[in-house]
């Protein structure tokens, strides 16, 4: 018998792919943890879910503080009874030459990217294994791991590579307690992150950002950037039954971007 998941935790909830995720989990019948550094738009989130007759909780959450993880992961227990699946979505950018780059940004990216993956990951697995009913923990990482170099800086490519090899060794060391591990690279995606970029370099190459969008555009094969919700339903997917037996896995929702 498949063991049915139904409380989900979701970072970075409260906007962008990690608001997609939180409302498609949502319509597909799970309780729901919207966590989020800024509780307001986390509250936004959860809002638009009870509206829809789902149901939640938003929860303040600063994934680079060990308390705040421990803190979530908690509500979501006293909430709900268990947490059953995990979806480490926040992250950070900023968009930069890699000469320009400095050693405070190396610290404030990987210390959400990379560090606060891994955290978040260890608590939501030490919590699975306590229940003993495996569980799901879902990995947002980016192309800019695999390579591709035009979607933000070198720092941040660094940090998603790190989720990448985080991804399949504790895919690895949780298979005995029948928790899968995986992760999910978007390729360019309407968020506010992209907007941020696009602005940025239009001004640097003295374009208009329809130029900018336009040659990100005619890079993918497909001719179309992702949605949000083109990534939320890859973290159904991988909720549900169906993907029972997958794990360490990076998944590519990119338009034929890259290659692998």
């Amino acid at each position: 018998m498949v063991k049915v998941y139904k409380n989900v935790c979701i970072t970075g909830a409260g906007n962008g792919i990690g608001r997609a995720i939180a409302i498609a989990m949502s319509n597909e019948g799970y309780n729901v943890v919207c966590a989020d550094i800024d509780l307001k738009q986390a509250k936004d989130t959860l809002d638009f879910i009870l509206n829809k007759q789902g149901s939640g909780i938003a929860v303040e959450t600063d994934i680079t503080k060990a308390f705040d993880i421990k803190n979530m992961i908690n509500s979501t227990v006293d909430e709900f009874g268990s947490l059953d699946i995990l979806v480490n979505n926040a992250g950070v950018t900023r968009t930069s030459n890699i000469m320009d780059l400095t050693e405070k940004d190396w610290y404030w990216i990987n210390d959400v990217n990379a560090k606060g993956t891994f955290f978040s990951l260890q608590a939501a697995a030490n919590q699975m294994i306590k229940q003993n009913q495996g569980g799901r923990i879902i990995n947002m990482a980016s192309v800019g791991g695999k390579g591709f170099v035009d979607v933000s800086n070198a720092i941040y490519a660094a940090s998603k590579g790190a989720v990448i090899s985080l991804t399949k060794t504790a895919a690895q060391e949780l298979a005995k307690y029948k928790i899968t591990v995986n992760s999910i690279c978007p390729g360019i995606t309407h968020t506010n992150i992209l907007s941020t970029i696009v602005k940025k370099r239009a001004l640097e190459q003295n374009k208009s950002e329809e130029e900018i969008m336009k040659h990100y555009v005619r890079d993918i094969p497909l001719q179309r950037p992702n949605d949000p919700e083109d990534i939320a339903e890859m973290v159904v997917f991988l909720s549900s039954k169906g993907a029972r037996n997958i794990s360490g896995q990076s998944y590519n929702i990119d338009g034929g971007l890259i290659p692998s």
